[in-house]
């Protein structure tokens, strides 16, 4: 429990009890592992490995946290992870102009929590799911990231 604790307040997960009596027993004595809470977010999207068996704590984590996934899934390309974890997603699409009987292209940015258990990259494609505002920006939170190769783009006009 040591290693978590970098930020100014205690980090701990609310669903676990730390203060037990058992469970200070176990952790003085052979070193045992803190029980972790996780859930299955649900929509066919499945608990990552690094969430099960991490130490991370992030209450803004759907997997880990009180977040629930509701409302749209979006999908788009990373184009900024400078933000603590904070990711910009950009979504490209076509709107037609009926005057010219043609399109032009649009695009917009997303900011979405992104949770330790992942590690995207600029140029990856997430899955995001929207839900409760988690702060003045963001209202999305990262479900799933799909490698992308190293000929990924940070701008530009895609069609994932």
């Amino acid at each position: 429990m040591a290693d978590i604790q970098t930020e100014k307040a205690f980090q701990k997960q609310d669903a676990i009890f730390v203060g037990s009596k058992r469970l200070l027993a176990k952790k003085g004595g052979s070193g045992g592992k803190l029980p972790r809470y996780y859930r299955n977010v649900g929509l066919g999207f499945k608990t990552p490995k690094e969430a099960i068996e991490g130490t991370y704590v992030d209450k803004k984590c759907p997997f880990t946290g009180n977040v629930s996934i509701r409302g749209r899934i979006l999908q788009g390309v990373v184009s900024s992870t400078k933000m603590h974890r904070t990711i910009v997603v950009r979504r490209d699409y076509l709107h037609y102009i009926l005057k010219y009987n043609r399109y032009e292209k649009r695009h917009r940015n997303i900011a979405a929590h992104c949770s330790p258990a992942f590690t995207p990259k600029i140029g990856d494609i997430v899955i995001i799911g929207q839900c409760r505002p988690l702060s003045k920006t963001v209202r999305f939170n990262v479900l799933k990231v799909i490698s992308k190769g190293s000929a990924a783009q940070k701008k530009g006009f895609q069609a994932y």
